[in-house]
């Protein structure tokens, strides 16, 4: 059986093979995606994001745990920042999700961002596509939480989540562009905190100055404290609250067109990347490129017109 055939079929090694083979970009992966890919679009995938320290890890770990108490299978995709140093990456926050490890209904894998923006990984959404074929019926993803601009997640989950916290800055730092605009359920954290009820008003503020479509979804803002597991129920509902909104209103099709979108792209302009680059290092012409710039020959805008109109360098 192949990779694929054995993931349909339940088997959590195969599965955990398959996404570190996509990880590390192995072609053989590619057939083995082919096959799962009319499997997919069965599970609820909800995407977590937020600054550094605004307790995801643990939030996550909570969620899980309401979920499978409905004895729903989870899967979580943890994401974890890159040195651009020396390409390592401590894949840490499973740790705080430790106590699921033996539980049967919950996979979990992290993922490094090797070097790509947007708080995500490359390979975050066919592994996402993985965990949905093996029979996810929650997918969480926690992104790698390095700023305001981590707004990949929109395109990738069904239900986005905005995590802050207390202290963190003044009231600016909430409408600043995209913080506001991706989220559909605003979470503050660590609410025993001072300042955790003037941040959740704030927040509130801001979301109703933004004058939704009243047949719309209206985000609200709810408070949690992810350590003691305080407000975890509410916040599920919430979830499943938006996900049948989702269904109701049509939207969930949309996001699934806009996920399919993103995921043709994405991968169109890997692979010609990798078939073009490749080309030109085989033949010589990338060193001649090189060496021309270094020498002011030819510049960068150039080099790259001459090589997408396929002429070789004299």
């Amino acid at each position: 059986m192949t990779l694929a055939e054995r993931v349909l079929d339940g088997d959590i090694r195969a599965a955990a093979r398959l996404m570190r083979d996509i990880d590390d970009r192995f072609k053989s992966a590619i057939e083995e995606l082919k096959t799962l890919y009319p499997h997919t679009g069965n599970a609820y995938i909800i995407g977590i994001t937020g600054p550094p320290g605004a307790g995801k890890s643990t939030l996550v770990d909570q969620i899980v745990s309401a979920y499978r108490k409905k004895d729903l299978l989870v899967g979580v995709v943890a994401i974890d920042p890159t040195s651009p140093f020396s390409g390592g990456a401590i894949l840490g926050d499973r740790i705080r999700m430790n106590r699921h490890a033996d539980d049967a209904g919950v996979f979990i894998r992290s993922l490094a961002t090797r070097g790509a923006l947007g708080g995500l990984s490359r390979s975050t959404t066919d592994v996402v596509n993985v965990m949905d074929a093996m029979g996810m019926d929650v997918v969480v993803i926690e992104t790698v939480g390095v700023g305001q601009d981590e707004v990949d997640i929109v395109s990738t989950a069904h239900t986005t989540v905005v995590v802050m916290v207390p202290g963190l800055g003044d009231d600016i730092q909430a409408i600043k562009a995209g913080i506001l605009e991706i989220g559909d359920v605003f979470v503050v954290n660590k609410a025993d905190r001072e300042g955790a009820d003037r941040t959740a008003r704030e927040l509130t503020t801001m979301l109703e100055m933004k004058h939704p479509d009243p047949a719309g979804w209206a985000p609200r803002v709810l408070q949690t404290e992810g350590a003691r597991g305080v407000g975890i129920d509410a916040l599920v509902e919430e979830f499943d609250a938006h996900h049948v909104y989702l269904k109701e209103s049509g939207a969930l099709q949309r996001l699934i067109e806009e996920r399919n979108v993103k995921l043709f792209t994405d991968t169109l302009r890997e692979e010609l990347f990798e078939t073009v680059f490749g080309a030109i290092k085989s033949n010589g012409q990338y060193q001649e490129i090189l060496a021309g710039m270094r020498d002011k020959s030819t510049d960068p805008y150039s080099a790259v017109q001459k090589v997408m109109a396929g002429r070789a360098f004299s």
